[in-house]
């Protein structure tokens, strides 16, 4: 293992004693726990390291999943194995005030831990970078990414939404017998509601933050 820095072998040690121990390979935010690492995109730029250098591999046939198999044939790899999607970052949401600011083109790719997400393959999904302190109060932070799947929105769900033309991410309001609105998590913000329309785009699954 001269080919690996000293935190690339305590995470491939780590995965193996895990492997060893449950039977199972841990999950992103298991291995960003156990490490300490403020992001799951730090994880992945340590399991990318050691599937550049031959530690682990990629399912063949599935360019966006890999699994972590150290060597073993496919038979023996535990069907629970990490899988990885690839999902597009389509710009900026505001936070705060609703903006102009809109989804639009690709500006990034982001790499997530299906699990740790708490995403479905089945449905689209797509990240989106925070701009705005209206959402602190639930730790989504300015400069923070929210990754977005499209999916019908349910009372309480964080999301992001088009109100009256603008876009914003806020938590989803809707009690039987009244209108649905949109409520800040953070005291200094008011609630929002709609004059002519709310369109909901997407429920916010999970955050990643830079280290």
């Amino acid at each position: 293992m001269k080919d690996l820095t000293v935190r690339q072998q305590e995470v491939l040690g780590y995965l193996q004693v895990h492997m060893r121990e449950y039977g199972t390979w841990p999950s992103f935010r298991e291995i960003e726990d156990h490490f300490g690492f403020r992001s799951t995109n730090a994880v992945m730029g340590h399991l990318r390291a050691l599937e550049k250098k031959g530690y682990i591999s990629r399912v063949a046939g599935q360019a966006r999943t890999f699994r972590i198999n150290f060597g073993l044939k496919d038979a023996d790899v535990p069907q629970d194995s990490l899988e990885v999607v690839e999902i597009p970052i389509y710009g900026h949401i505001a936070a705060g005030f609703p903006d102009g600011v809109e989804t639009g083109g690709e500006i990034g790719r982001l790499q997530i831990d299906v699990e740790s997400a708490g995403i479905r393959r089945s449905r689209r999904s797509f990240a989106l970078k925070v701009r705005g302190e209206s959402m602190v109060d639930v730790g989504i932070f300015d400069g923070d990414t929210v990754v977005i799947e499209q999916n019908t929105a349910k009372d309480g769900d964080i999301v992001a939404a088009l109100i009256d033309g603008e876009t914003t991410l806020k938590r989803f309001i809707n009690k039987p017998g009244r209108s649905p609105y949109l409520k800040a998590e953070n005291r200094n913000f008011p609630e929002l509601y709609p004059v002519s329309e709310l369109i909901i785009q997407g429920v916010a699954r999970a955050v990643v933050r830079n280290l």
